[in-house]
């Protein structure tokens, strides 16, 4: 018979880890579909299959739910290997691989930050702390959040029309030629005279 040892014990998952898992994952789909308002603790500890005191247990009450659920992380592509007339393109591929992946973070912020504070207050960080910063690095600090937030007007735009609203032509346009044109606003966007 096999020993199991201290080190084997803390590399399983713990059924703790397991719940919070399945309560965020259940968070995740009820704010992606219904968005801030209509999500309640009772649909998502439904959806867990729990009691609705658990997801309180472990998140406190819905803002730290959603808290937990929308937390973006960008992890915008290292801008130093690409050429700079090229970053523009790279920045929105770089996003259609953020919307298309698994992780639907973004989908949650960007329906519920219209009607939400909270929502709100976190997508601005975004493009302050995270896309700012990225800018910054291309071109200097100076004028690089007004470079962030025209950046964030044409990927925020294209995400709402492609996502939400599933404008027809948009989604029968193919990707690279979206990454294309709207690629070359952003480059032009990156390539403004700094004021």
């Amino acid at each position: 018979m096999k020993r199991v040892t201290s080190r084997a014990v803390s590399k399983r998952p713990r059924r703790s880890d397991r719940t919070r898992a399945r309560i965020l994952a259940a968070a995740r789909a009820r704010f992606s579909a219904d968005g801030y308002e209509r999500t309640t603790i009772r649909a998502v500890a439904r959806e867990a299959n729990i009691d609705p005191s658990m997801v309180m247990r472990y998140f406190g009450n819905k803002d730290g739910l959603f808290a937990a659920a929308a937390e973006v992380e960008l992890r915008l592509p290292n801008i130093l290997g690409i050429p700079k007339t090229r970053i523009g393109e790279a920045l929105v591929t770089h996003f259609f691989e953020l919307w298309d992946g698994e992780d639907d973070s973004l989908h949650i912020l960007l329906r519920t930050s219209a009607s939400n504070e909270e929502a709100a207050g976190r997508a601005r960080s975004l493009v302050r702390d995270q896309l700012a910063t990225m800018v910054a690095r291309v071109r200097g600090k100076r004028g690089s959040e007004r470079i962030a937030s025209l950046i964030a007007t044409q990927m925020v735009g294209l995400a709402y029309c492609r996502y939400v609203l599933e404008l027809p032509a948009l989604l029968a346009t193919p990707r690279a030629s979206l990454v294309k044109s709207i690629g070359a606003t952003i480059q032009r966007y990156l390539d403004l005279p700094t004021t």
